[in-house]
């Protein structure tokens, strides 16, 4: 197809990277057990200082190549930002819950046991309320979505997250009380978001301006492989302090890893097909559901080891989720791409 034409040997196969990255990062986990340390006395609000620099390397190419007229536009498209917030708030928490009780409460329970089952169902709750902040721009800017749309909803989805992260945490969790980690939200988005779109928008702004635009397409075609390289990097980075927690409990790692696998792909479906009943266009659809199914690691992590120690189930679950997150959602990113003429053009839409 076209759209797999015009990908090149490296962004084909990123899967395939991103496996062995994974593999890299419990490996240098293992083997330098001093890393874990490194990146803990270079912190900030809870978020190692690389993981932000990798990060920032990851989201900039994409929002120097963002028309910000498409932000604009896209915050006054009802449509596509109801279906997003629904999608976010209102059915995947608690779908996540039921496959979480499902799995840990039913046909796991004999081989987990009601405790463990239960630190493990919620660390799949925390990451079904904590949505994605970051990588979802990734996934929107790989499956050529409507990049005004994808930055809108970060703003939306940070917002919400602070406002109801603690209220939905405490209504699925079996806790009293919940901390809405409101400094580790505000530095994440600040530091992989804000930044990277400020930069973006005066290196696209100042380029256009006084060298033109043959000379910003040069400069954009330098970056085209900037941020699938930095999402790998960022995988090693992620993954390496976490290798023991996955490495001591690979039964686990894999019970944890089949419901949510089926939670995301359960999720995606749900929201592209609400997309196509909608007739959203592909550009808005598909990023629509990838926001919907993807999730904040980093901020369910950070909450699991806060509620229930390292050692937990709940931190060992978050962590699976990371692992399997992104060969999930680039999956999910060729099934747009193979997909999208499943939807209505933008002239379709404006004609019809």
């Amino acid at each position: 197809m076209a759209e797999d034409q015009k990908l090149g040997f490296f962004e084909r196969y990123l899967t395939v990277w991103v496996g062995i990255c994974i593999i890299l990062g419990l490996i240098l986990g293992e083997a330098f057990p001093q890393l874990t340390e490194v990146f803990q006395a270079f912190e900030i609000a809870g978020y190692p200082a690389p993981v932000a620099v990798v990060l920032f390397l990851m989201i900039y190419p994409i929002m120097v190549q963002t028309d910000f007229a498409e932000i604009i536009r896209a915050g006054k498209s009802v449509r596509p930002i109801t279906l997003t917030l629904v999608l976010n708030w209102a059915i995947k928490p608690f779908t996540m819950a039921f496959i979480a009780w499902l799995f840990f409460r039913v046909i796991l329970a004999p081989y987990v046991g009601y405790d463990l089952g239960s630190e493990l169902m919620a660390g799949m709750i925390l990451l079904g309320i904590a949505p994605c902040t970051a990588m979802v721009l990734v996934w929107g800017y790989l499956s050529r979505g409507n990049m005004g749309h994808v930055v809108v909803m970060v703003a939306i989805n940070t917002l919400s997250m602070v406002v109801l992260y603690g209220p939905l945490a405490v209504l699925l969790l079996p806790v009293a009380e919940v901390p809405v980690p409101i400094a580790r939200v505000a530095f994440g988005v600040l530091a992989y978001v804000g930044l990277p779109l400020v930069a973006g928008y005066y290196t696209r702004k100042i380029l256009l301006n006084r060298k033109g635009e043959e000379e910003f397409a040069r400069f954009t075609d330098k970056l085209h492989f900037l941020s699938p390289a930095a999402l790998l990097i960022t995988i090693v980075v992620i993954v390496t302090p976490q290798s023991g927690i996955v490495l001591s409990n690979p039964i686990l790692v894999l019970f944890v890893l089949i419901p949510l696998t089926i939670q995301i792909f359960s999720i995606f479906g749900i929201g592209y097909v609400a997309a196509k009943l909608l007739r959203l266009p592909y550009e808005d659809a598909a990023p629509s559901a990838q926001i919907a199914a993807s999730n904040h690691f980093e901020v369910a992590i950070a909450m699991a080891i806060t509620l229930f120690g390292i050692d937990s189930g709940a931190t060992l679950a978050a962590v699976t989720g990371m692992l399997i997150e992104v060969p999930i959602m680039l999956l999910l990113v060729k099934i747009s791409l193979r997909t999208s003429g499943w939807f209505p053009s933008k002239k379709e839409l404006e004609t019809g």
